[in-house]
């Protein structure tokens, strides 16, 4: 038996390829499938299931290419509904992987169709779970994406409770839990660090294992505090489930190296956007008018899917040396498929041929310290509502990037303001947007909260009503 996790960072994922006697199952993959083809190769297997746990919404899984490319058959749990060919299975459900068995427990609540799958080892005894997003590890799967007219988050979120008692906590201590999802990932509230955990230790310190627990409790904890879901999940649940263009004809058309000329056009004739993933740094020194920056070096894909509203959108890309490829990669992972290709030769390529380039003012914690202490300054903190609520600066204005787009008309284009995040990543994109939209009187605050904790400047501590 092999088992193996295949951790996706800036989308908090795991991927599992497992084998056994020659046969291969892959669960949940990435949009890139060569991976597991080839791991399958090397070791002279091959990949007979391809088993999704739910229709994912925070990214756009490979099934579809990866059974196109192998053979293999798409396995989904009960009532799943797509417009290509899978095998939708019965609750409690045996499937034979060499010498291992798969058996799928149907586990609606964070959608209708989850499913997690017990792994039994050759002897016939319980191994592991691979929860998807039923249970993460300190945490369970969000019970908002799934709703209809007929039926509420509520409903979902009871679901989810009798499928975690009925299904889940009765199976052994010593199971593995293999989920879906990490610390990062917007599809729960509390994930934990760690992507692989002991199911024994869930039920110890994971609030939604409470023995005690009443299914009204459970609804009313598990719903609180979570945050609306990002734009696209919608848009990648309906991919996960209609089907996509293939990968390799999106990085085919979308990895295509554009002159500065060619660059231009498309931006001013195609309303193409320019989308600028270099490092922050990078781009304060020096950007194309009107680019938004979004830098592969944090999570690219998920604030891409959360900001850039049209899935459709045509994007030309400003990158990293040799970043081009990854770039429409990563784009394709939550469906943005429309890349019509990179700025050859990059910024310097664009300054040779004379082009206009704007640059973003930045300026350190201490410097931002010396002038608020001298006059009144707007301050924009484009943290989450946690960290703002958590510690934030007296006077300073709350002003989400996760909702910048709704949120606009809350900044006035006339007044200059003093834009922070917690380290310096999220405050450039936040300043990016607005610049594309007239906002021109913005300065960046290096280091964020971060750098600014360390300065004198006075912060307002959330007081938790207990303690009162």
């Amino acid at each position: 038996m092999k088992i193996e996790q295949l951790y996706t960072g800036c989308l908090a994922q795991g991927a599992y390829y497992i084998e056994s006697e020659g046969e291969v199952a892959i669960i949940d993959p990435l949009r890139e499938t060569q991976q597991y083809i080839e791991k399958a190769k090397a070791n002279n297997a091959e990949i007979k299931y391809i088993l999704e746990t739910h229709f994912h919404a925070d990214f756009v899984s490979g099934h579809v290419d990866l059974a196109k490319k192998t053979g293999a058959t798409i396995v989904f749990g009960p009532g799943a509904a797509t417009d290509y060919d899978i095998y939708s299975a019965t609750d409690g459900e045996e499937l034979k992987l060499g010498k291992l068995t798969i058996k799928v427990l149907h586990t609606p609540g964070h959608t209708l169709e989850s499913a997690t799958y017990l792994l039994k080892d050759e002897t016939g005894k319980d191994y592991a779970i691979f929860s998807g997003d039923t249970l993460f590890l300190g945490d369970v799967g969000r019970p908002d994406l799934a709703i209809k007219s007929d039926l509420t988050k509520e409903d979902l979120a009871k679901m989810l409770f009798d499928s975690l008692r009925n299904k889940i906590m009765p199976l052994a201590d010593n199971v593995i839990v293999y989920p879906a999802h990490g610390a990062g990932s917007a599809c729960g509230k509390n994930l934990s660090k760690e992507t692989v955990g002991i199911l024994g230790e869930q039920k110890k310190t994971n609030y939604a294992l409470r023995e005690d627990m009443t299914k009204a409790e459970f609804v009313k904890e598990v719903l609180d505090g979570i945050a609306p879901p990002p734009q696209y999940f919608a848009k990648n649940a309906m991919l996960n489930k209609m089907g996509y263009d293939t990968f390799d004809t999106v990085l085919k058309t979308g990895d295509v190296p554009l002159n500065p000329e060619e660059f231009e056009a498309l931006a001013n004739h195609e309303s193409a956007l320019v989308l600028d993933v270099r490092s922050q740094a990078e781009y304060i020194t020096g950007h194309i008018p009107n680019s938004i920056f979004i830098g592969l070096n944090g999570q690219f894909a998920p604030w891409v899917g959360a900001l850039i509203t049209d899935i459709k959108q045509p994007i030309i890309l400003v990158v990293p040396e040799g970043k081009s490829s990854e770039a429409v990669t990563r784009l394709s992972r939550v469906g943005y498929d429309n890349t019509l290709g990179y700025l050859e030769g990059g910024m310097e390529a664009w300054k040779t041929a004379g082009k206009d380039i704007e640059t973003l003012e930045s300026i350190s914690a201490i410097e931002f310290a010396s002038r608020a202490k001298k006059e009144h300054l707007n301050i924009l903190d484009v943290r989450k509502d946690g960290e703002f609520q958590s510690t934030h600066l007296e006077n300073a204005q709350h002003f989400s990037l996760d909702f910048i787009n709704e949120k606009m008309n809350e900044v006035d284009k006339y007044k200059t303001y003093y834009v922070h995040c917690a380290g310096g990543y999220r405050s450039v994109i936040a300043a990016s947007i607005l610049k594309a939209r007239g906002f021109d009187n913005l300065i960046d605050i290096a280091g964020g909260f971060g750098a600014i904790k360390k300065t004198d400047l006075p912060t307002t501590d959330f007081v938790c009503p207990s303690t009162l």
